[in-house]
């Protein structure tokens, strides 16, 4: 059976992508979560992972590391990792890979904590055409194939790069148009999804980095994780 080392669910946008494609799949594997710590977590991570970073997933005695690398592993050995079309295919890989390499001011501004609900300071330039190009994108992929989901009427891996962006966007209270708005109410909804939200408000670990990247750039107004 895979195992998939991930960290924290509160704060790990990486980890989430390949355990919620795994989980909404049906694909078996263990996991192996290794809490962030203060300061550097390279040497904890290196005991698995060759980077020092998560995700990673082992196969056997095999690691794969870096959550597209990861993806691309596992769609060559199941099905629906990426849609059969081979139009919504090559657009679903291209939004991925511009899901894991851009929006850094939307990754800044505003980092994954699944458990609060944060008011912003202010809203830069570079955050408004953040989010500008990712109502973009999911408008091109929602009317192009169909819905809905990103490629069509299965989720695949392009919606799950974009998973983390769904719980900054409950987190941040981040406008975009009405059916992006919905599409994130979809992903939200999905069963591994909410599996995943639940088990990151039960959380007991509070880092004090992640903690600090959200009260830079906003007020918390509301903690919904129980208390540890």
């Amino acid at each position: 059976m895979y195992r998939l080392h991930i960290a924290n669910k509160n704060y790990s946008s990486w980890s989430l992508r390949p355990w919620v494609l795994m989980r909404h799949l049906d694909i078996p594997f263990e996991e192996r979560l290794t809490p962030f710590e203060p300061g550097s977590n390279w040497t904890a991570f290196r005991t698995f992972s060759p980077s020092g970073m998560v995700p990673c997933l082992e196969d056997g005695e095999r690691a794969v590391w870096e959550s597209l690398a990861i993806v691309e592993y596992l769609a060559e050995r199941h099905a629906g990792v990426w849609p059969i079309d081979d139009e919504a295919r090559a657009w679903a890989r291209c939004a991925s890979s511009e899901m894991h390499a851009g929006f850094a001011a939307l990754r800044s501004l505003c980092p994954m904590n699944c458990g609060v609900r944060v008011r912003l300071h202010r809203t830069p330039d570079e955050l408004a055409r953040n989010l500008a190009r990712l109502d973009e994108l999911w408008q091109q992929g929602l009317t192009g194939f169909g819905g809905p989901f990103l490629a069509g009427e299965s989720f695949s891996a392009v919606d799950a790069f974009f998973a983390p962006v769904a719980f900054r966007v409950q987190s941040f209270g981040l406008e975009l148009s009405a059916p992006s708005m919905a599409y994130v109410e979809r992903l939200l909804a999905l069963p591994a999804m909410q599996q995943w939200y639940e088990a990151a408000l039960d959380e007991p670990w509070r880092e004090a980095a992640h903690e600090a990247e959200v009260q830079e750039n906003g007020t918390v107004v509301e903690d919904l994780r129980r208390p540890s």
